[in-house]
């Protein structure tokens, strides 16, 4: 009789320090999944220097400006890059890589417009700047053609470029709408 209740005994203690691990285990990857979720993850497409100056920006109308000049950027590099003649070996990969990047920016711009719709923050400027420049940008877009040999290379990132442009004026035109307008300030009598 003694000896099956020393056997039921090291059963629960065996037992018991399988759940201690069970639980220690599922408790160190909350921890882990928290602590990566807490920091903010770093943009492929964005350079150090690019990351530190978004991280930096409180307000979402400036993240939003940062976003748009990124995205710029990378339109120009693209179209520098398509019309250089001497083609480099890994042209296609290169301007597939810019259009994705400038993809990720106008995203991530139209992203903060949803941030800062939520947060009720002023974002007018931001959003007139974006606006303009959106245009400018599906206008340049769309005037990329089929002349280019590469062309078959990057047609469906430029699709999706296209794409991503009219979404994100899209919620401009939304967040516009939404937005009360600016109050007016009287003169003091």
């Amino acid at each position: 009789m003694n000896r099956n209740l020393e056997v039921d005994y090291m059963r629960i203690r065996n037992l018991d320090s399988f759940n201690a691990l069970a639980l220690l285990v599922a408790l160190l990857s909350i921890a882990f999944a928290g602590s990566a979720n807490a920091a903010p993850q770093k943009k492929e497409y964005l350079s150090d220097l690019e990351s530190d100056k978004i991280r930096e920006a409180v307000d979402p109308g400036d993240r939003i400006k940062l976003f748009v000049t990124f995205a710029e950027d990378r339109l120009k590099k693209f179209q520098y890059e398509a019309a250089r003649k001497p083609a480099d070996r890994r042209r296609s990969e290169m301007l597939n890589s810019l259009m994705n990047a400038y993809v990720g920016c106008v995203d991530d711009a139209a992203d903060q417009i949803g941030l800062a719709r939520e947060k009720q923050a002023d974002i007018r400027g931001a959003l007139k700047t974006f606006k303009s420049k959106g245009k400018d940008f599906l206008a340049t877009l769309q005037k990329i053609g089929p002349d280019d040999p590469d062309f078959d290379s990057y047609k469906d990132t430029l699709e999706d470029a296209i794409e991503g442009t009219k979404d994100a004026l899209s919620d401009i035109d939304d967040a516009e709408k939404e937005l009360s307008p600016a109050p007016v300030r009287r003169k003091p009598s």
